[in-house]
């Protein structure tokens, strides 16, 4: 019997990506998205099924769950994979992308999460994956929203796993570094300042990561296949899965060093 998968923001980048291998490997994909239009690719393809959810409206998780049920009976992985960009100095930044970031990757983990859980114990399992990044383990230039937001799932899923463990309910924290995709282009950057300080770093930031980002031609497909893995097996226990050799010297780097040996070298890496 196919196990049955549940992925939001699987119309493009990585969401899309992972749709199509456990499709591969014998899931039931369950494809979640704003726009139905968004997710063509999907569409007609083997063990791929697409749903209308918006991760930052209770109702309409409320509407897509109860669809999924009625088709698929039972869930057994929630991947919380939804998720948007935005570069921004505090001084600039603007009311919508502040709540729109906060409601997408904060929010929107903690409502579906809040969602399945029912369902979860009353089939007495599950899984929920939320993606998170590096940005949850480390502080950056520039990341003052997608950075907290990433940490506050990051401590959510770890508190939440120590109520869930009764009910045979784990959760698992993945976090990577920058990889190709739709991403990075789709990050919503403040406007240019009258400040040449803020318009030197935006632009330096900007190419380090674009550089990084074009470097990383390996790391989407090894995050795949470890979504995969962690899905196949997952933890009884709360566990962290960082991928790729970027995320990995960043973290360890981070831990290792303290908080003011590191934010040298990031000062020196980026104010050189």
């Amino acid at each position: 019997m196919l196990k049955n998968v549940l992925i939001t923001g699987a119309s493009g980048g990585i969401g899309k990506e992972i749709a199509f291998h456990f499709a591969e490997n014998g899931w039931n994909v369950i494809a979640t998205m704003i726009h139905l239009d968004h997710g063509k690719e999907l569409q007609g393809v083997e063990n791929i099924s697409c749903y209308l959810l918006d991760v930052t409206s209770t109702e309409s998780i409320a509407l897509a769950k109860k669809k999924i049920i009625e088709d698929f009976k039972t869930v057994d992985v929630v991947i919380n994979n939804a998720g948007v960009g935005y570069r921004s100095f505090v001084e600039l930044a603007e009311d919508t992308e502040i709540n729109t970031i906060v409601d997408v990757n904060w929010l929107g983990v903690v409502k579906v999460c809040r969602a399945f859980i029912p369902e979860f114990r009353a089939q007495q399992k599950g899984h929920f994956i939320n993606i998170t990044s590096i940005a949850g383990l480390v502080n950056l230039p520039l990341g003052s929203f997608y950075h907290s937001t990433k940490h506050a799932v990051e401590s959510f899923s770890e508190c939440m796993a120590y109520e869930l463990i009764d009910f045979n309910i784990s959760v698992s924290t993945v976090q990577f570094g920058n990889t190709p995709s739709n991403f990075q282009k789709n990050v919503v950057k403040s406007c240019r300042s009258s400040l040449p300080s803020y318009n030197n770093l935006m632009e330096k930031i900007s190419l380090i990561l674009e550089n990084k980002t074009k470097k990383n031609t390996d790391l989407k497909p090894q995050i795949i296949k470890e979504v995969l893995k962690i899905a196949e097996n997952p933890p009884k226990n709360f566990k962290r899965y960082t991928i790729g050799f970027d995320a990995n010297s960043l973290s360890y780097l981070r831990s290792g060093i303290g908080y003011r040996l590191f934010g040298r070298i990031i000062r020196q890496s980026v104010f050189k």
